[in-house]
């Protein structure tokens, strides 16, 4: 167990650091305040605020609000999924977010011994930061406390959050008249989002994770592909899951780069997707995955010249454009502006245990922006995706940064039989093997 928790904690430590500093809006649904696990949800987000993570926190009221109209004998009204706020619907609106406000902000606060808040100490803020105006009337239908957001409160925000606090914000956005307007918590988290520059949002709800028509999780989607299950009748894809994905198009389409998408009452679901790997929830991105695709004959062009300099100096062994062109299904780009700037081969092996991954190049350009993250995350992901359970690659030049993300020196007789018979003794390259989760 213990030998456990030092290779996890060894493996999170990059995930720190480039988390350090950012911005992260995190959106936690109304049913989740309710939820048996939110207590531990919290003492997740006040551990990714030790760790200088710099956190706004978007509650929703829906589920507080329905009951407690339902309660009082008022009836709701909806139009293209907007509730209608009138002077009583107010009235439970600032009830509710004042009622699970105090409740994370009790939560927040919170230092006893022998927990996992001891000796926090955090600073909760919350305040007008949003600046609404009335939805006004959409047809015919006068919305009237029912609002949209004119205006965030940056500068205020930035300030709480350069002092080390956490930022809560309920759905409710306040206007120069003195006037509150219940608004939607996905929408605040938005455009917090965007006004801010956050490094990611993430919407966590009560849906399951995400899966495809055979059950299996979808870790990762482009905006295209969401809109396209959205579409479709999909057996992983119920109402809740809908919605969820739904609000992360909208947010992708609004511009926000990272939409991650989780089921909130799973224990550690938070910690798990921000500091393993493959995570347990869905990322929906526009880029760079958008421009991360199999390449075809049309790419021979632009491999070759991202290739040739490589080749020149022996770092990879030379393709002539008829074996690249052969060999071309093997390959992945990444694509900027019709530009491929770089490209990771996978080729299977004659064990179906073990692929190779034969070449990864990013243009000098991008060396420094994580795209060689990016591709090897692809190429061993299609490879477990095979049923493949380990990665090799022959390397004369960059041992080193293999090993820094994973891969173990391995000998030749470690190679499958085909591969190790075609070693070339005079490359004399390094052998390093990773094991895929």
């Amino acid at each position: 167990m213990t030998d456990q928790f030092v290779a996890w904690f060894r493996g999170a430590s990059p995930y720190i650091n480039a988390h350090r500093g950012r911005i992260i809006v995190i959106h936690v649904g109304g049913e989740l305040v309710e939820h048996e696990g939110f207590p531990h949800l919290i003492h997740d987000i006040s551990l990714l605020n030790s760790l200088g993570i710099r956190l706004v926190l978007v509650h929703g009221i829906r589920p507080q609000v329905e009951r407690r109209t339902a309660e009082r004998g008022i009836t709701t009204r909806l139009h293209k999924g907007l509730r209608v706020t009138g002077d009583a619907e107010l009235a439970v609106v600032k009830e509710a977010a004042g009622a699970v406000r105090v409740e994370i902000e009790a939560l927040l606060s919170m230092g006893l011994a022998n927990s996992p808040m001891a000796g926090a100490r955090i600073r909760v803020t919350s305040g007008n930061f949003i600046v609404a105006r009335p939805l006004g009337v959409i047809d015919g239908v006068d919305f009237r406390h029912t609002g949209e957001i004119r205006r965030v409160d940056v500068g205020g925000i930035q300030d709480q959050l350069n002092q080390g606090g956490v930022v809560v914000v309920s759905p409710i956005g306040y206007s120069p008249t003195g006037e509150a307007f219940n608004l939607s918590g996905e929408t605040v988290a938005t455009a917090l989002s965007l006004c801010l520059g956050a490094a990611k949002l993430m919407l966590l709800g009560s849906g399951e994770a995400l899966t495809d028509g055979a059950g299996r999780p979808l870790r990762q989607l482009t905006l295209e592909q969401a809109r396209a299950l959205l579409e479709t009748d999909s057996p992983g894809l119920g109402p809740a899951e809908r919605h969820h994905l739904e609000n992360a198009v909208h947010a992708g389409e609004y511009g926000v780069e990272r939409v991650h998408l989780l089921d909130g009452r799973r224990d550690g679901a938070l910690l798990k997707e921000l500091f393993t790997r493959d995570g347990v929830g869905t990322l929906v991105s526009a880029d760079p995955y958008e421009s991360l695709r199999p390449a075809t004959i049309e790419d021979i062009g632009g491999l070759l010249e991202l290739l040739e300099p490589m080749e020149q100096d022996g770092t990879l062994v030379r393709r002539p454009r008829e074996k690249l062109e052969q060999e071309v299904d093997h390959f992945v780009v990444m694509e900027r502006d019709g530009t491929i700037i770089g490209c990771a081969a996978r080729y299977p092996s004659d064990s179906p245990e073990a692929q190779e991954l034969a070449c990864l190049v990013v243009h000098p350009e991008y060396r420094r922006s994580g795209l060689g993250e990016t591709l090897l995350d692809r190429v061993e992901s299609d490879a477990a995706s095979t049923g493949a359970r380990r990665m090799f690659v022959l390397t004369t030049r960059t041992a080193h940064w293999f090993r820094e993300r994973g891969y173990e020196s391995g000998e030749v007789d470690d190679l499958p039989l085909t591969r190790r018979q075609g070693y070339n003794q005079q490359r004399n390259s390094k052998v390093l093997v990773k094991e895929l989760g």
